[in-house]
Parts: structure tokens; C-alpha cells; sequence
């Protein structure tokens, strides 16, 4: 790159291309979006209040329940607006510490729903393999504890990205950024330097969050259906089953898309920009978007009191 294309010092302002290659169409584009990202925020805080109203419901498990709708709602919050913005009113700029601040909440927000993901299977472990133990071992007080400590590691995992690119460059080789919002190695690769260093601090973070948190959730699982299977009554086996497929549907759905996103933007140097794009920018919205909608139909008490809130 000649030098006369260098970008001196740091830029105070960035510009959000949105979805490159489908620049024309991106005003269509947004009405799902949006009509996904409305229903995620209706769906979610629907979720939020009737576990807070519902009694019953202060039990471990529906506790990590909201927990993760409030990280779905902080996370698409995170991402929407801007993009839709983006789409819409072609709002392109954002300023460098903005751009900065919104992707260590979108990679944070990303490791503390991982974490409770990790933990709703560890509830479900303890609460099919060990039911006289569940409320011994899964107090108020270790719950509490859980989210304190997923909230500590993500901080800790994340906060030195926009340290690391904030502090280690000074030129850039351009303000655009080819994406729909600030992802991590989207903005590393604008520096004009080495980065290799960000590279392996990306690769270290996802790798070390995410086969963590697999490896547990997948043996967790393991013992489960194991347990699941050795049960005599065919009516106790079904609820076991029922009780864990929305968990699994959920956990599929996030590391998967999750898998998809990082990979091709690191490796995935043959798939047109506009798919890898559109797809990651996706993978923000369908956890949010779906979760409510996973767990209002396979659990029965929220189910049951959404429909007494809305038919009284």
C-alpha cells in the first residue's frame, strides 16, 4: 500500500459501509431487521416481566433464563439502531472510540451469553442427574455468583481488543469499514502495521471461551441423555427430553451462526463480502429473536402465564 494512502494517526471518525455489494438494496434489507429486532425486544422483556412477577418462576433455571433475555436485549441494542440507521437514513460515520466501545459491548455481550448458556446446561445437568441436590447446589446465592462471574470473564477476555488496537497503531490504511457494524478484525485490518498480535488475541479469546463452554455444555448433555435414557417411565423420559430441547435448539442456533461468522471472516477469503456480511449480521438478531420465542412454546409455565396475562 503506498504511503500516500496512509491515514496519519488515528482517525476520529470511521465509516460503516452496511452490507457490501447489496448497497442499493439495503433500505429493504432493514424491514426485517427491524420487524426481527422489534419482536426480539417485545419477546424478551415479555420474558423479563413475567418471570419477575411470576413466583414460581425464581428458580435457577428461569433465572439464567432472564438473565440471557437481558443479554439478548442489550446485545441487538448494541447493533440495531446503527444499522438501521445505515440502511435507512445512511447514517455511515461513527466516531473511533464509538466504533470501539461498540464492538467490545458486541464481543462482551457475546461471551456473557455464552456463559449462561454454559450455566443453564450445568442447572439442567444437576437438575436430571441430581434432583435431591438441585436446590442444595443451585442456591440464590450460587446463581448470583454465576452472573457475577460470566459478567468478570468477559470483561477480562474483551477489554484489551480495543485496548490493543486503540494503543498499537497510529496509521490506517483507510476509514471504511466493510461491514454493517464494528467487528473486531473489521477494524483491525484498517491499521497500517503489524497484526498479527490482534489476530492471535481474537483467535485465543474465541477459541478459549468457546470450546470451554462447548466442551461442558456437550458433556453436561452427554450425562444427561445418558440419565434420560435409564429412566422406566416413558412419561418422565418425555418431559426430561422436552425440558432440554429448547435448550438445545438455542445452543445449535448460536454456536453455529457463531461458527459460521468467524470463520469466514478469517478464513473464508472465497465467499462474496454480502454473504459473509449479511450472515453475521444476522447472528446478531436471531438468538435475541428466537430465545423468547424457544422457550415461550416448550415451557409450559411461561407459557401458560403469558396466555393468563394476555387473557385475563
Amino acid at each position: 500500500m503506498p504511503l500516500s494512502n496512509i491515514t496519519a494517526f488515528t482517525p476520529s471518525v470511521l465509516t460503516l459501509i452496511g452490507i457490501p455489494g447489496l448497497e442499493s438494496v439495503q433500505c429493504w434489507i432493514g424491514i426485517p431487521f427491524c420487524a426481527m429486532y422489534i419482536i426480539a425486544m417485545i419477546g424478551n422483556v415479555l420474558l423479563l416481566v413475567v418471570i419477575k412477577l411470576e413466583r414460581s418462576l425464581h428458580e435457577p433455571m428461569y433465572i439464567f433464563l432472564g438473565m440471557l433475555g437481558a443479554t439478548d436485549i442489550a446485545l441487538a441494542s448494541c447493533i440495531m439502531p446503527k444499522m438501521l440507521g445505515i440502511f435507512w437514513f445512511h447514517l455511515h460515520d461513527i466516531y473511533f472510540d464509538s466504533c470501539l466501545l461498540q464492538m467490545c459491548l458486541i464481543h462482551g455481550f457475546q461471551c456473557v451469553e455464552s456463559g449462561i448458556l454454559l450455566a443453564m446446561a450445568l442447572d439442567r445437568y444437576v437438575a436430571i442427574c441430581y434432583p435431591l441436590r438441585h436446590s442444595t447446589i443451585f442456591t440464590h446465592k450460587l446463581v448470583s455468583q454465576v452472573g457475577a462471574l460470566v459478567i468478570v470473564r468477559a470483561a477480562i477476555f474483551v477489554f484489551p481488543g480495543p485496548l490493543l488496537i486503540k494503543y498499537r497503531f497510529q496509521f490506517y490504511y483507510t476509514t471504511v469499514i466493510a461491514h454493517s457494524y464494528c467487528e473486531h478484525m473489521a477494524v483491525v485490518k484498517l491499521a497500517a502495521g503489524d497484526i498479527s498480535v490482534n489476530k492471535i488475541y481474537g483467535l485465543l479469546v474465541a477459541f478459549s471461551v468457546t470450546i470451554f463452554d462447548l466442551t461442558f455444555i456437550t458433556l453436561s448433555y452427554v450425562q444427561i441423555f445418558i440419565t434420560v435414557f435409564c429412566l422406566p417411565e416413558k412419561e418422565a423420559r418425555s418431559k426430561a427430553f422436552g425440558t432440554c430441547i429448547a435448550h438445545i435448539c438455542v445452543f445449535l442456533q448460536f454456536y453455529i451462526l457463531g461458527f459460521f461468522s468467524f470463520f469466514t471472516h478469517r478464513f473464508g477469503s472465497h465467499i462474496p463480502p454480502y454473504i459473509h456480511i449479511l450472515f453475521s449480521s444476522i447472528y446478531m438478531l436471531v438468538p435475541p429473536f428466537l430465545n423468547p420465542l424457544v422457550y415461550g412454546v416448550k415451557t409450559k409455565q411461561i407459557r401458560v402465564y403469558v396466555v393468563k396475562m394476555c387473557c385475563p
